[in-house]
C-alpha cells in the first residue's frame, strides 16, 4: 500500500463501502488503511471521509479531492502511455549536438534523409566548436571523435575515421616530400587549435610505433575547413580527419604525406544517455547513422 501515491489510494478507498472492504482490496489490515487515511488528512489539513463502523461518506473536501485527483491520475496515465509508445514508435523532438564541419557536411544531409523516413520525429541540430555536455545542453545524442572521454557515457561507433597528413602537389614540388615524421619539423605546417592542447605537437602512429613531432606553424586556426583551404592553396602540410579531405585526395588536389603514418584515434561515435532511458527516436537514429556511414574510412576510400 505504501507503494501507491496518495491520490490513487484515496480513489480506491472512496469507491469502497467500508474500511474493511478497502483493506481487502489493498491486501492489508483495516487499521493500516485507517492510519494511511489519517496521515493523508493531517498532511492536507482537512477531513476527507466521514467514517462509521458500517460505511464511508465523502466530505465536500473529499469530493473535490476525489474528482480533481482522478482527473490528474487520468492525465498521468495518458502521459505514461504516450511515453511508453515513444519507446516503440519514433516520435517527438530529437536534440543532436555535433561540430560545425562534420555537422554541416555530413550530419545535416543525413538528418534531411532521416526525417523523410520518420516524419513524426522533429530534430534540433546544435552545432558548436567543442563537444557539448549532454545533460547541460539537454541533448539526446552527441557526435564525438576519438575514444569517448567518459566511460560512464554510452557510445556506439558510427564510422571509422583517420587523421591523415596531406599537402597540395604545388607545396611538395616546391619544398619536397618528408620521408620520416622527424622531417615534418623542417616544413610549414598548418595547425588546428582545439581546446587547450598543445596544438603544434602532432602525435602520429604507424600502427606499432607512436611519435610526437613539434611542428612549425606559420598558419593556425580553430576551424578545420579553413585549415584545409590553406593546404589547398599550397601553404603547407595539414593533419586532418579523412571525412574532411577524402574528396580532395581522390581528385588529387591534396596528396598523402607519410602515408604509412596517421594521427591519433579519430573514429566517430554517437554518445547518448543510459540505455534504460533510450527512446525509439534515439535508437532508430543511431541505427540509421551506423548504416549510412558503414564502410566509411578504414582502409577503404569509401563514400567519404
Amino acid at each position: 500500500m505504501t507503494d501507491i501515491p496518495d491520490l490513487a489510494f484515496f480513489s480506491l478507498l472512496a469507491r469502497q463501502p467500508s474500511l474493511a472492504a478497502a483493506a481487502q482490496a489493498l491486501g492489508v489490515t483495516p487499521p493500516a488503511v485507517s492510519r494511511r487515511l489519517a496521515a493523508l488528512e493531517r498532511r492536507l489539513g482537512v477531513r476527507l471521509l466521514n467514517r462509521t463502523t458500517r460505511r464511508l461518506s465523502l466530505t465536500p473536501e473529499g469530493e473535490r479531492y476525489l474528482e480533481d485527483g482522478e482527473a490528474i491520475l487520468r492525465d498521468i496515465e495518458r502521459l505514461e502511455r504516450s511515453l511508453s509508445a515513444s519507446r516503440e514508435q519514433p516520435q517527438g523532438l530529437l536534440r543532436i549536438g555535433a561540430g560545425f564541419g562534420f555537422g554541416r557536411r555530413h550530419l545535416g544531409p543525413a538528418i534531411s534523409d532521416f526525417v523523410r523516413d520518420w516524419p513524426d520525429v522533429e530534430v534540433i541540430l546544435h552545432l558548436a566548436d567543442r563537444a557539448l555536455d549532454l545533460t547541460e545542453h539537454a541533448l539526446d545524442i552527441g557526435i564525438r571523435f576519438g575514444p569517448p572521454p567518459d566511460a560512464r557515457i554510452l557510445a556506439r561507433r558510427i564510422a571509422a575515421n583517420r587523421r591523415l597528413l596531406c599537402a597540395a602537389p604545388a607545396y611538395l614540388a616546391a619544398r619536397g616530400t618528408p620521408q620520416t615524421p622527424r622531417e615534418l619539423a623542417e616544413h610549414d605546417c598548418i595547425v588546428i587549435r582545439e581546446h587547450e592542447r598543445a596544438f603544434n605537437n602532432w602525435q602520429l602512429t604507424d600502427g606499432s610505433t607512436q611519435v610526437t613531432v613539434k611542428v612549425r606553424s606559420p598558419l593556425a586556426v580553430n576551424h578545420g575547413e579553413i585549415a584545409v583551404d590553406w593546404a589547398l592553396a599550397g601553404h603547407g602540410i595539414v593533419l586532418r580527419s579523412e571525412w574532411d579531405i577524402a574528396a580532395d585526395l581522390r581528385s588529387g588536389r591534396l596528396v598523402r604525406v607519410l602515408p604509412e603514418w596517421a594521427g591519433s584515434a579519430a573514429d566517430i561515435h554517437a554518445v547518448y544517455p543510459q540505455r534504460h532511458l533510450l527512446s525509439a527516436k534515439v535508437r532508430v537514429f543511431i541505427d540509421f547513422l551506423e548504416r549510412r556511414f558503414a564502410g566509411y574510412g578504414d582502409d577503404n576510400p569509401g563514400p567519404w
